[in-house]
């Protein structure tokens, strides 16, 4: 694809901010089957059947701070378990300690595998840093920074702000817009003039609420009604891939 020079007007913001998992890094499959795991065994242990789906991923705790995801898709099925403390050890019986066994299984993953990244989104983010426009990152995982060295793109952001970035800060996670609005600070651009790339539906309301000229969702292949939802949740447009706004910017031949 020829160089477009016309990303930064069609886009019409000065900064970017990506979602990591699932928006630059392919990771979001192994998020989604360390929550099933730890959830199927913590269903099993009540004496329910397993059956953690990829809906229950998107709808539940995909986006969300570990704690926040957990505590909901368990109430939603109806298993109001203690809230623990951040010492818990992996397990069933509260609700962090089934966050740390899904945290400990995504470890293990990370430890085996490398992060690979989406090749639209580097070619998005290599035409927007040519011109000047800086990127930011943003995940409520606290290995987020770890995922975007493996997938060898962390050079490419001017910031990121991570689950432990979060944590430290005191941040509430999505759909508030505070890990996002703290990345704009970081790159010293205002909200009003930043974009927002997000593929869930709680970070795409986390970036409405937080004014950004530009929400784009990205919808993998989820169909029609995971394009209604991020649409429905305050999307401006939705894409499959972040890479179609490089073809979205291109000058039309003569």
């Amino acid at each position: 694809m020829p160089e477009t020079g016309a990303v930064r007007q069609s886009l019409g913001v000065r900064a970017v901010v990506f979602d990591t998992d699932g928006v630059v890094t392919d990771s979001a499959p192994a998020h989604e089957t360390a929550w099933r795991e730890a959830f199927d065994a913590c269903l099993v242990a009540a004496g329910r059947a397993p059956g953690f789906t990829p809906e229950d991923y998107r709808h539940w705790v995909d986006g969300r701070p570990r704690l926040d995801g957990a505590e909901a898709f368990l109430t939603g099925r109806g298993l109001f378990l203690p809230p623990g403390g951040r010492d818990d050890p992996p397990g069933t019986g509260t609700v962090a300690a089934v966050a740390a066994r899904k945290e400990e299984l995504f470890r293990q993953w990370l430890d085996r595998h490398r992060v690979a990244p989406w090749p639209g989104t580097v070619r998005l983010l290599r035409a927007l840093g040519r011109q000047g426009v800086p990127c930011a990152a943003v995940s409520a995982s606290r290995h987020a920074t770890r995922a975007l060295r493996s997938a060898g793109v962390l050079d490419l952001f001017a910031a990121v702000v991570d689950g432990a970035a979060a944590r430290r800060l005191r941040l509430p996670g999505k759909p508030d817009p505070a890990l996002f609005l703290e990345a704009v600070r970081r790159l010293g651009v205002p909200a009003r003039e930043a974009a927002v790339v997000e593929d869930a539906a709680v970070g795409v309301e986390a970036g409405r609420r937080g004014g950004f000229a530009l929400v784009v969702g990205v919808d993998r292949g989820g169909g029609p009604a995971s394009r209604e939802r991020l649409l429905r949740h305050g999307a401006d447009r939705v894409v499959g891939d972040p890479g179609e706004l490089l073809a979205a910017s291109a000058p039309e031949e003569a």
